[in-house]
């Protein structure tokens, strides 16, 4: 929404570049994130507000996606410490005030 939003405030700066719906349309989607692109790119619509609405639906959906990723990979790093710490790391490293080296301290 704010790429449409900043799409049309620059359109007014050149209006003979965006003077057709197409030309519209295509710099429209030549500004999408490829990610967004690459979904619209087949499609074919009438009108930009079509092209917005589809748009701003996939851009939903990628965000949810990407959130659900994120929470994802939190609770497989709580997973992990709660089963005993980071890949590579044993218990012992995680333990700060511990000796980390191998075999018995000497007595002081």
């Amino acid at each position: 929404m704010e790429y449409a939003a900043k799409f049309n405030e620059l359109s007014w700066f050149a209006p003979h570049q965006v003077n057709t719906e197409e030309r519209r349309m295509d710099h429209f989607e030549q500004g999408l994130k490829g990610s967004i692109r690459s979904m619209i790119v087949g499609q074919t619509f009438e009108k930009i507000q079509g092209m917005y609405q589809r748009t701003v639906k996939i851009a939903r959906v990628l965000e949810e996606l990407e959130s659900e990723s994120r929470a994802m990979n939190l609770g497989k790093r709580k997973l992990e410490l709660n089963r005993g710490g980071f890949k590579g790391m044993n218990s012992k490293q995680l333990m700060p005030g511990k000796p980390q080296g191998k075999g018995k301290q000497p007595m002081a």
